[in-house]
C-alpha cells in the first residue's frame, strides 16, 4: 500500500491497523498516528516463522505492516497473510510516510482570510495556505508545489505569493518551487544567504493578500533572519521562532559563543512578540514535534495561552538563555546538507527521502 493510500484511509477514519515493527528507540523518535506497535524487528529480521504469533490482530479489516524502509514489514505481511489475515506492507515504510500529509482548516474571528494548514504528519512539518478575495499566499511549503496547487483550486483561489518564514534546517524548503509553478512572487526574510533571486521581506513590511494583509515581524534568534508573518491581528505565523509548546532552538550553524548570543536575541524576539501582538491572536508554528493526527483539528493556540503554558517565556533574559542552552536536543539529521540545498535553491537530489528522513528537532520546551 502506497502512502497516500493509507493517509486517506486514516483521514476517512476508515477501520485499518496500522501495524509498526520497528525498534522502540526508532518508533520514539517517529510514528504514524494511531499505530500499533509492537518490536518485532531482530525476529523479523532473522526470519523467525513465529515472530507475530502471539500479537494479537483482528480478522475483519487490513492491517497495514510498517517498517523504516518497507523490507522488514514485507516479511510482517507476508506472516499474517499466512494466517488469514488481510495484511499488506506501507511501500518505502517510514522513509516514505515522511512526505504523508493531512490539512486542517484555522478557525480564525476577526479576518476575511481563510488558512488551511497542511500537516507533513511523519516529518513534523506544518505550512500554510492562506486565501482571500480570490489570491492565496503559501507559507513555509514543505511539500511538492501540486499540493498547494490542488488545495488553492479547490478554493477557487490564486496563488500569487510564497514566503518563508527562515532558511529551514530539516527539510528541503518546496517555495521556490512553487513560486516557479504557480507564476507567484516569492518572498524570503532580508539575507545574504541564498544565491538565487528573491524578493526580500524587512521589519514591518506588509503584504496584501487579496482582501487580508500580512505584516512582517523580524525575529532573530532561531535563525539571523526569522521573521514572523502577521495576519490582520488574527494569525501569527511564527516559523520556527514559537511553538505551542516550546520556542526554537538556536544551536544550529554556530559556535556555543554565538548559540548564546542567538539565545538572548530570541529572548528579546519572544518578548517583543508578546508586547506588540494581540494576545488574542493563534499562533501558528511551522512544525510540531509529535505526530498530526488525521482529527482534522489545527495545531495552534492564541498567543495568551502560549505564554501561559511555556515557561520559560515568563524568565529573566539570563535564565532564559541558561534553560536553553541546558536543552539543546539533539542535532536533526544531515541539516548541514539540507542547509546547503536551501541557500542554493535545489531540491532535486536523488536520495530526497534519505535526506529528510526523521521528526523535527527544532523546539525546546
Amino acid at each position: 500500500m502506497d502512502i497516500q493510500r493509507l493517509a486517506r484511509l486514516l483521514e476517512q477514519g476508515a477501520p485499518v491497523v496500522v501495524l509498526d515493527v520497528r525498534p522502540t528507540h526508532e518508533r520514539e523518535e517517529w510514528h504514524i498516528p494511531g499505530s500499533l506497535h509492537v518490536d518485532l524487528y531482530d525476529a523479523l529480521k532473522r526470519n523467525d516463522p513465529e515472530a507475530l504469533k502471539d500479537v494479537d490482530l483482528p480478522d475483519d479489516r487490513p492491517i497495514v505492516t510498517v517498517c523504516g524502509a518497507g523490507r522488514t514489514s514485507l516479511t510482517a505481511a507476508e506472516q499474517l497473510r499466512s494466517r488469514g489475515k488481510q495484511a499488506v506492507s506501507l511501500e518505502g515504510g517510514m522513509k516514505a510516510w515522511s512526505l504523508a500529509f493531512n490539512t486542517a482548516a484555522v478557525s480564525l474571528a476577526g479576518t476575511p482570510a481563510q488558512v488551511i494548514q497542511v500537516r507533513r504528519t511523519g516529518k513534523g512539518c506544518l505550512s500554510y495556505v492562506i486565501g482571500a478575495g480570490g489570491e492565496a499566499a503559501v507559507v513555509d511549503a514543505a511539500l511538492p508545489p501540486e499540493v498547494y496547487l490542488r488545495l488553492a483550486e479547490a478554493h477557487g483561489w490564486r496563488i500569487t505569493h510564497v514566503l518563508d518564514t527562515h532558511i529551514h534546517a530539516d527539510h528541503l524548503s518546496r517555495s521556490r518551487a512553487l513560486a516557479e509553478a504557480s507564476d507567484a512572487r516569492l518572498f524570503l526574510p532580508e539575507q545574504q544567504r541564498v544565491a538565487f533571486p528573491y524578493e526580500p521581506v524587512r521589519d514591518g513590511d506588509s503584504l496584501p493578500i487579496g482582501t487580508a494583509r500580512l505584516q512582517a515581524i523580524r525575529t532573530p534568534g532561531h535563525t539571523g533572519e526569522s521573521t514572523c508573518y502577521l495576519l490582520n491581528d488574527a494569525a501569527l505565523f511564527t516559523g520556527d521562532t514559537l511553538f505551542t509548546d516550546g520556542v526554537g532552538r538556536p544551536d544550529l550553524e554556530a559556535s556555543r559563543e554565538e548559540a548564546h548570543a542567538r539565545a538572548a536575541a530570541l529572548y528579546d524576539s519572544l518578548q517583543r512578540l508578546l508586547q506588540e501582538v494581540p494576545a488574542t491572536a493563534v499562533a501558528l508554528p511551522g512544525h510540531m514535534s509529535h505526530p498530526a493526527p488525521f482529527d482534522g483539528s489545527a495545531i495552534g493556540d492564541t498567543l495568551a495561552a502560549v505564554r501561559d503554558r511555556v515557561e520559560a517565556l515568563s524568565l529573566p533574559k539570563e535564565a532564559f538563555v541558561e534553560r536553553l542552552l541546558g536543552r539543546i536536543p539533539p542535532t536533526p539529521p544531515n541539516y548541514e546538507h539540507i542547509v546547503a540545498f536551501n541557500e542554493a535553491g535545489v531540491i532535486s537530489v536523488e536520495n530526497i527521502l534519505d535526506l529528510e528522513a526523521g521528526a523535527n528537532r527544532c523546539a525546546i520546551s
